[in-house]
């Protein structure tokens, strides 16, 4: 493959895709493998009291996925202002410590409602990318489809695991039963906002035809056409 001179100074939304796929994909497990409490974490935001190493992965990856999304502008005016909101809500996230082990929140319920408030929009978001690719004929765009809905629907559960947990598990015993419910549900929803974000950035060679693919070296086929899902 040639290297070419870029066409555009900035980055763009496909390689901006794969970078917040692949963060959104590790932040879990890195987050819990320098984890310094010597116990497994029970939530990934309790990794801002698990030491400085963990807490800076999770702020410093936070941030990084913010900045991408408020620089993204999707397909529609709809898409663009909910890329900002998430973006806020993703600093909010981070900035806002959750009540873990006892801690005081520094102004109650922000942490919770970003969290909530970036989920649902980054679920938004991957109905919009199957809803593309549905739009599309050929054998690869309805492989991504399926993923784009499989996601979605992972994440849909995770969250209503997560509420259901935050209002009654304690009634239900969850919190003695499986202690780590809240990790594993946010790490799922994660983990499916990551792997939809990557197939959507078009590096994939199995789910992406030759004219259509991403190449991080080198200008893309179809370059000048704006990317969708």
């Amino acid at each position: 493959m040639s290297v070419t001179t870029p066409k555009h100074a900035e980055i763009n939304e496909r390689t901006m895709k794969l970078i917040v796929g692949l963060i959104a994909i590790v932040i879990a497990s890195a987050t819990s493998m320098v984890s310094t409490l010597g116990e497994p974490l029970t939530s990934i935001s309790e990794s801002y009291f698990a030491g400085d190493w963990s807490r800076n992965i999770f702020v410093g990856f936070l941030f990084a996925i913010s900045a991408f999304l408020l620089s993204y502008n999707g397909q529609t005016a709809v898409h663009k202002v909910l890329s900002r909101v998430a973006a806020v809500a993703g600093v909010g996230v981070a900035m806002f410590p959750c009540k873990c082990r006892g801690d005081l929140e520094i102004i109650p319920y922000v942490h919770y409602v970003s969290a909530a408030v970036m989920f649902v929009i980054l679920a938004y978001f991957c109905m919009e990318f199957y809803r593309h690719a549905k739009g599309k004929g050929h054998p690869q765009a309805h492989a991504r489809a399926l993923i784009y809905l499989a996601c979605f629907w992972a994440m849909v559960v995770s969250m209503v695991l997560l509420l259901v947990n935050g209002i009654w598990g304690a009634d239900l015993g969850w919190d003695v039963s499986a202690p780590r419910l809240v990790f594993y549900g946010e790490a799922t929803a994660l983990l499916a906002f990551g792997i939809c974000w990557l197939v959507a950035s078009r590096v994939l060679p199995v789910l992406t035809r030759p004219d259509e693919r991403h190449h991080l070296i080198g200008e893309d086929v179809e370059s000048s056409i704006e990317p969708k899902a």
